[in-house]
């Protein structure tokens, strides 16, 4: 059913009818040097009704009523040229073919689409000029911001930013030699980044975009440094997933986040793959309520599984997915299952009636000083029994695939959770190698997620919002960091790679100064170290100075994805696999160093920390 044309609409066709008949009048004058003859008066006016009302025709036809003049651009000039030159062919053709009138001068049927064109076009961008200049005069009210950058996202998010309502461009910043004294639609490049502090000052500038997307994460690090230093908030243009997603358009800005200062690059999947992986499968997720788990099930979600089953010891973590779900995820069905893993009855149920296709294991105690004292024997249970139910009620239950979160603290391990993840692991392997032909186990390997429960990084957040310090437990410790959606596809893609019995190792990029991660997130968070202090406290109990992916023992092996390699680990003994069953089902051991001993037995690279 055609809509009704609004008001605006009734006035342009009645402003464009108007210009089409001062152009048809006015091309008249012109032929005639502003004297025309009596004889072309009665024809002027006779052939005007009918060239009018065809060059409307011919303008709706051609949809010049479908933009809005505030924003005409070059689209809809060739949409009014395209239209006056089709009705300048017309004209003369119908004006003979109904033998309306011979004497039309042929100057002015070539003097009358140049005007109309003139009258038309000039007219919208008219319109554009003085409402662009009357949102200028209300300027003052708008917060002035900075644009570092004056390349091509620097382009877009300015001619994005010229009718902002919150917004003013004040200038661009740039590096560049060839830049310096340029404009960017009316926008001048008033100088170099150097030039932030005093530029800021001078226009009154407390804000500024970093938009260098082709930029180094050290260049990105300089630029968000600067801003700290002239006492700006820095501000990012959304990525080009978000771009993509139709979400945001450039001009939507967001704060500076830890992601862009760590400079690693988007993961490449295989979308066809994991589509046919999990797509219309039926997933089940143990730790479904924790950062990686939840997350896992928003990557699964993109591929349309047929039911997600969500398991989960927290009650209110479990409710916060099934809510997250039921409001972004209507169309999947979920499933939510509180329970423990290390519950055989309610495991072995639950995936006997569900018999997922895939299961992603994210369950696990992984706070490193919390389970070295007092709470080895629960790490110990949670990480190694529970692996082990949670893998044979998958094998028992037809599981294709069983993918279980390891982390780089398995390597060497100079802790109990890092040894309990190590002897998961082998959990795994033990099991493949009694089952080659069943169960995929695969294993995926990482350092720290940035956002991730128990991580860093929300401790860091709570002491700055507390007004610091910030503790650090030493000046040289190292981590590797990566986001938690980048970790997340990179265990997916693993998990589709897998043949079973691997661990994949992520690449986790070059190692992260923790005392400089501090120090990002200070400045972030607007404060100086002066105003927030760094305290160093020393190498808590079970901690490293630096984390290793690979075991001095073991060798890796390339994979099609650049993003992950094999480990190749020493070949594991299955014998031990039973007598862990059995000890770990033990209804409770107090006798930490009894614990830790057993640890050693099975695990001779774990060299349990000296630090009290």
């Amino acid at each position: 059913m055609p809509q009704t044309p609004s008001l605006r609409t009734l006035s342009a066709i009645l402003h464009d009818l108007l210009v089409a008949t001062l152009a048809w009048l006015a091309a008249y004058a012109l032929r005639f040097n502003l004297s025309l003859p009596a004889e072309f008066i009665a024809p002027m006016w006779h052939t005007l009704i009918w060239v009018v009302p065809l060059q409307a025709a011919t303008f709706i036809r051609f949809g010049l009523y479908r933009g809005i003049w505030r924003f005409a651009s070059l689209p809809d000039l060739r949409r009014i040229l395209a239209a006056v030159g089709f009705s300048a062919l017309l004209i003369p053709l119908i004006l003979v073919l109904f033998r309306v009138h011979s004497v039309v001068p042929r100057t002015v049927l070539v003097l009358d689409p140049l005007l109309l064109l003139l009258g038309m076009g000039g007219s919208r961008l008219a319109y554009r000029a003085w409402r662009e200049q009357r949102l200028g005069l209300l300027d003052g009210a708008k917060e002035p911001l900075f644009i570092l950058g004056a390349g091509q996202a620097a382009a877009s998010l300015a001619r994005d930013l010229a009718g902002n309502r919150q917004w003013r461009v004040a200038g661009l910043l740039d590096d560049h030699q060839t830049r310096q004294g340029r404009e960017l639609y009316g926008i001048p490049v008033l100088g170099t980044l150097d030039d932030l502090a005093a530029l800021a000052r001078r226009h009154a500038v407390r804000h500024a975009v970093i938009a260098l997307p082709t930029a180094t994460h050290q260049e990105r690090r300089r630029a968000a440094q600067l801003c700290n230093d002239a006492g700006i908030t820095p501000l990012m243009v959304p990525t080009l997933e978000e771009l993509a997603s139709g979400k945001v358009t450039v001009s939507t800005l967001r704060k500076l986040e830890l992601d862009d200062l760590l400079g690693r690059d988007p993961v490449q999947l295989d979308n066809a793959g994991l589509q046919g992986l999990v797509g219309g499968q039926t997933i089940l997720i143990s730790g479904a309520g924790g950062s990686i788990g939840s997350e896992l099930a928003r990557q699964i979600a993109r591929f349309q599984p047929a039911r997600l089953i969500l398991f989960e010891l927290n009650e209110f973590a479990l409710y916060r997915i099934e809510q997250e779900f039921s409001r972004d995820f209507a169309n999947i069905a979920i499933h939510c299952v509180i329970g423990d893993i290390k519950d055989e009855a309610l495991v072995h149920a639950t995936l006997a009636t569900w018999r997922p296709a895939v299961v992603f294991h994210a369950a696990a105690y992984k706070h490193v000083p919390l389970m070295e004292r007092n709470n080895a024997w629960q790490a110990m249970r949670n990480n190694i029994l529970g692996t082990l139910i949670l893998a044979r009620a998958a094998q028992a239950s037809g599981v294709g695939r069983f993918v279980m979160i390891s982390t780089d603290k398995a390597v060497n391990p100079t802790n109990v959770m890092g040894a309990s993840k190590r002897l998961a692991e082998m959990v795994c392997q033990s099991l493949q190698h009694n089952d080659p032909e069943g169960t995929r186990f695969v294993s995926v390997r990482f350092g720290n997620v940035l956002g991730s429960s128990g991580s860093v990084i929300p401790k860091f957040q709570e002491q700055i919002a507390r007004g610091g310090p910030v503790t650090v437990t030493h000046p040289d410790i190292t981590r590797f960091f990566m986001s938690i959606p980048e970790a997340c596809q990179l265990v997916l893609q693993a998990g589709l790679m897998g043949n079973g019995g691997e661990i994949f190792v992520l690449d986790m990029g070059e190692p992260v100064r923790i005392a400089d991660l501090a120090r990002d997130m200070i400045r972030l968070s607007g404060y100086s170290e002066q105003d927030i202090r760094i305290v160093y406290t020393g190498l808590r109990p079970g901690e490293k100075l630096y984390e290793e992916l690979l075991a001095d023992n073991e060798t890796t092996l390339p994979t099609p994805h650049q993003k992950l390699r094999i480990a190749r680990a020493r070949a594991v003994d299955s014998g031990w696999l039973a007598e862990a069953s059995r000890w770990l089902g033990q209804p409770g051991i107090t006798d930490e160093a009894a614990v830790k001993a057993q640890l050693a037995r099975w695990l001779p690279e774990y060299t349990p920390s000296t630090i009290d």
